[in-house]
């Protein structure tokens, strides 16, 4: 499968876009992406190995959080997943 990286976290993959990996999930293709880039860690998991809640994925085009499975997904290698790290500010007038 393809994994889109956003502009933040390219510095962790060596600038690429998008990494191809290898999963049955969803969790194991989140998994080979770590392998492959150890530095993601961090910024996808918390120390417990738990996605971060400000990170979002999405499988094609839907988000992992409401799929009946959710990252035990069935993926295969034509998928995509995207992942979206969660904007937050702004200013109130």
């Amino acid at each position: 499968m393809t994994i889109n990286i956003p502009t933040p976290l390219r510095a962790y993959t060596d600038k690429k876009e998008s990494v191809s990996v290898e999963g049955t999930t969803v969790t194991e293709g989140l998994a080979a992406l770590v392998a492959a880039h150890p530095a993601m860690q961090q910024h996808l998991f918390t120390p417990e190995g738990k996605l971060r809640s400000f990170v979002n994925v999405y499988l094609n085009d839907d988000d992992v959080r409401y799929l009946p499975a959710k990252e035990e997904t069935a993926v295969s290698a034509t998928d995509e997943l995207t992942i979206i790290p969660s904007i937050a500010g702004g200013c109130c007038r």
